[in-house]
């Protein structure tokens, strides 16, 4: 039988149901909303066109845009100087800019530990690492050397001989090709290194005769190498890399060495968590896309996806072993 006194109770019940599920619903979106650009993105490569940053920042960028992965275009920018160091003091000042990315490498760790730039990693945001890539030692279709190992006795006889690198002295290509010589028998400082601005100008130098060597990443490489004016003496992998499978690892030549250079994608100081979580998932998407597999396949690429979490702890490890590295070769600097 129905109590009419129970009636109140009920209408009061609901009314206060009622009224949590309007708070509840007014909630919803502030909690689900999820953040996302509202301006292009500006895209940087701290280097001129041409070398490996420059070509992560096109590449993801073109493959971001064609696989709609974000409602902003993202917008390539170079700026060269110092071998990273004139655009990292420009980002640095940008604290807590969501629209504003760069490109990293081995660089945002050597740079500042060999001190020609008072910025470090740990002055900016990581995002994600995204792929690793090898050195490759590169000579002119006519060179005279034909292996690693001819460049290198060439050093030993004649010291002033020059090899060109896109990246400053003490950065990554000058490490790879010191590490390199090291492990041929030569002392690092025999290596006559020419720091050029990226590894395009390198290229060009090369092709023009002013440096006898270019050392860079492999990927970067690719379509000069088919072009035919260039010519591949080593690649800095454990095994020889699918994309390139007629240029010998240094091991092959009796040199025990290798080396890896991982590129990934930084932020200013202080940018917004949701940004950043923003990021790291649309770029963990990106590497799921047909789109990028061609492209990173086509460009001898490894996918090596950490998030942000990861990439930091990874890039403190890589200042610990970078700045043993540089001591032993005499070019720390604190």
């Amino acid at each position: 039988m129905f109590n009419p006194r129970v009636l109140p109770c009920m209408r009061a019940l609901m009314r206060g149901t009622a009224a949590a599920m309007l708070l509840g619903a007014a909630a919803v979106p502030a909690l689900a909303q999820d953040w996302q650009p509202t301006r292009p993105i500006e895209y940087i490569a701290p280097a001129n066109p041409g070398g490996g940053w420059d070509t992560l920042v096109r590449t993801t960028a073109r493959v971001i845009q064609e696989e709609k992965l974000a409602p902003q275009n993202f917008a390539p920018i170079n700026i060269p100087g110092g071998g990273g160091a004139v655009a990292w003091a420009q980002i640095a000042a940008q604290k807590g800019n969501p629209h504003r990315l760069f490109a990293a490498s081995p660089p945002i760790i050597l740079v500042p530990l060999s001190g020609a730039s008072r910025f470090t990693h740990k002055d900016f945001t990581p995002i994600a690492r995204l792929i690793t890539d090898y050195s490759i030692l590169l000579v002119r279709a006519d060179s005279p050397y034909k292996t690693a190992n001819d460049l290198f006795n060439a050093i030993k006889e004649r010291p002033g001989l020059s090899v060109g690198g896109g990246s400053a002295p003490g950065s990554m290509d000058h490490i790879s090709m010191a590490g390199a010589a090291s492990a041929a028998g030569l002392k690092p400082a025999q290596v006559n290194y020419i720091a050029f601005s990226g590894g395009g100008e390198a290229m060009t130098n090369l092709l023009g005769g002013h440096v006898a060597a270019v050392i860079t990443g492999a990927g970067e490489a690719q379509a000069q190498l088919k072009g035919g004016q260039i010519r591949a003496l080593a690649v800095s992998s454990p095994k020889r890399i699918a994309s390139l499978p007629n240029v010998p690892t240094y091991q092959e030549q009796g040199i025990n060495y290798t080396f890896d250079i991982w590129r990934g994608i930084m932020g200013p100081p202080n940018m917004p968590p949701e940004a950043v979580r923003y990021y790291e998932n649309m770029y963990a998407r990106m590497l799921k896309t047909d789109g990028w597999a061609k492209a990173r396949d086509q460009l001898g690429w490894i996918d090596a996806y950490q998030n942000s979490a990861e990439f930091g702890k990874f890039l403190d490890a890589q200042h610990a072993q970078f700045s043993s590295v540089l001591q032993d070769l005499g070019l720390l600097r604190r």
